[in-house]
């Protein structure tokens, strides 16, 4: 009996300290420093050292290692996030350059023109145009001056030739008359000789 008495007693002290409240705060959650912070307090001094509970270090080292998977996570999706976004860069700027080049080439399209299949700038149809409506513009005023001058010495001509057709006209009648005067003389003359 005596031995049972010594097993209840020990079994009471160690049953009291398992019941026992503790004062030790348990590391649930928080900033890792304040978990550290934590231990610290908690642990016990034995000849100037530290002495921790092997279950708050436990509990420490799967936190520890749960906040580095989900930095790594956080870190790995923040590498395919910058990935995505260098590839939706490239793709951009790949069609920003496609689009510049079809600007490029309905400037060029815009500036020239086709004339018989050639490409001609703008500003060289343009001024060959004007050149050469000036050059048939003096061609037109060139003809209607040679055309009004010829006209002018067509109606001298027409007036000069009537003049002197008039004039023809009188030297024949003169002629004629001469003509006959000379002949009546003539036949004057044979009748007297007669």
């Amino acid at each position: 009996m005596k031995n049972m008495k010594i097993a209840a007693i020990v079994l009471l002290l160690f049953t009291s300290n398992i019941f026992g409240q503790t004062t030790d705060k348990p590391i649930k959650s928080g900033s890792l420093k304040s978990q550290f912070e934590t231990i610290i307090e908690n642990s016990n001094s034995f000849k100037g050292y530290k002495v921790i509970k092997e279950a708050s270090l436990q509990k420490l080292q799967s936190n520890i290692t749960d906040s580095l998977s989900v930095s790594k996570n956080k870190l790995s999706a923040a590498i395919e996030f910058q990935n995505s976004q260098k590839q939706l860069i490239e793709s951009l700027q790949t069609k920003s350059n496609s689009a510049k080049a079809i600007v490029s080439d309905l400037k060029s399209e815009k500036d020239n023109i086709s004339l018989l299949g050639i490409p001609i700038q703008k500003s060289f149809f343009k001024t060959l145009f004007f050149l050469i409506v000036i050059v048939l513009i003096a061609t037109v005023i060139f003809l209607i001056f040679k055309f009004k001058r010829s006209n002018i010495i067509t109606a001298e001509s027409k007036l000069a030739l009537e003049q002197t057709e008039k004039e023809f006209l009188i030297y024949k009648e003169k002629a004629l008359e001469r003509e006959q005067k000379a002949m009546r003389r003539l036949q004057d003359e044979l009748n007297k000789n007669k």
